[in-house]
């Protein structure tokens, strides 16, 4: 693969996708449409015979072949189990595809809008089948792909941040909130330990369609060894009386295939601390890609870390 002349996914021109696409079997008709996705290069594409397919052109260096490849495998193991779950299409005994240094999969097209978490309905449903889906996470434990650990994850991201990203007008005071962020979370999660399952890993309505009174789910890129309340904590939203009553009707669903684990409310806010952390430290690593710095024009401005160091002292005293 020949970067020298800029990103690697410059390399992606529509004739050398569609030649991939051909090579794999799935004949295009030449048609092809962008679709939104930043961490890797997402198109719809024609097919000669029948409708068009989605294809994913992973990042080059972010994930090995073996770890895509467990994750397929895990996604076909869903729907063999009947969860909805969108799982690469396999072509000879093959879901994972490569062309001169890229590697690629493809998915049928599903059509589905985000559900409403305002709709108890709709939570109680996602409840459900996330159970389901937790149920058969603990029967294939992901050999290769990571684990969550929240403390470590936020330590690693926020050393990153702090050696090279955040303004030095900030970065005094980033540290150090970050560090005691790090401790509160640290005692608070002394001594407890919970069972870790393949999750979907990045569960937000974003990667959720619902169709046919049913969620689909889309995207399992970041699917990992994590416990049940990384895929549940992300389908809170509002007040804190709002996501109390959301929570309780998730667990209502969940409580039909397994116990709600309760024990795990603790993990919240941490987790979502981790998100808001490990999401700058992701945006800063993908900065040299020219699809970044026009889509989150922001994060280069010194009052983004003002904001950000505000949001964090509002999560510490949540911990408390």
């Amino acid at each position: 693969m020949n970067t020298e002349t800029g990103h690697p996914f410059d390399l992606l021109t529509p004739d050398f996708m569609l030649d991939a696409v051909d090579a794999a079997g799935f004949l295009s008709d030449g048609r092809l449409l962008q679709l939104n996705s930043f961490e890797n290069r997402v198109y719809q594409v024609g097919q000669e015979e029948g409708p068009p397919v989605i294809v994913k052109f992973y990042r080059p260096n972010r994930w090995s072949d073996e770890q895509i490849l467990e994750e397929h495998a895990f996604s076909l193991f869903l729907v063999e189990r009947d969860l909805p779950v969108i799982a690469p299409e396999v072509r000879e005994g093959n879901s994972l595809f490569h062309c001169d240094g890229f590697s690629f999969a493809v998915f049928r097209r599903a059509g589905g809008h985000a559900p409403e978490l305002a709709n108890d309905s709709h939570l109680e449903q996602l409840g459900r089948t996330l159970a389901r889906w937790h149920a058969c996470g603990s029967d294939r434990p992901y050999q290769q792909r990571p684990t969550l650990d929240v403390v470590e994850d936020i330590r690693t991201a926020s050393t990153y941040l702090i050696n090279d990203v955040v303004d030095l007008n900030y970065r005094g005071q980033y540290r150090d909130l970050i560090g005691q962020l790090l401790e509160t979370i640290a005692n608070r999660l002394d001594g407890q330990s919970f069972p870790l399952l393949n999750v979907h890993g990045d569960c937000h309505t974003g990667n959720i369609l619902w169709r046919d009174d049913s969620p689909h789910f889309v995207d399992l890129d970041d699917s990992l060894r994590a416990p049940a309340m990384q895929d549940l904590w992300m389908l809170l939203s509002g007040e804190d009386d709002e996501q109390q009553h959301q929570l309780r009707v998730l667990a209502q669903g969940y409580d039909t295939f397994l116990p709600f684990p309760w024990e795990q409310k603790a993990l919240i806010e941490p987790l979502r601390i981790r998100r808001m952390v490990c999401y700058d430290a992701w945006l800063a690593r993908r900065w040299d890609d020219p699809a970044f710095p026009p889509a989150f024009p922001w994060f280069e401005s010194m009052n983004y870390w003002g904001q950000q160091i505000n949001l964090l002292q509002q999560q510490s005293q949540n911990l408390l």
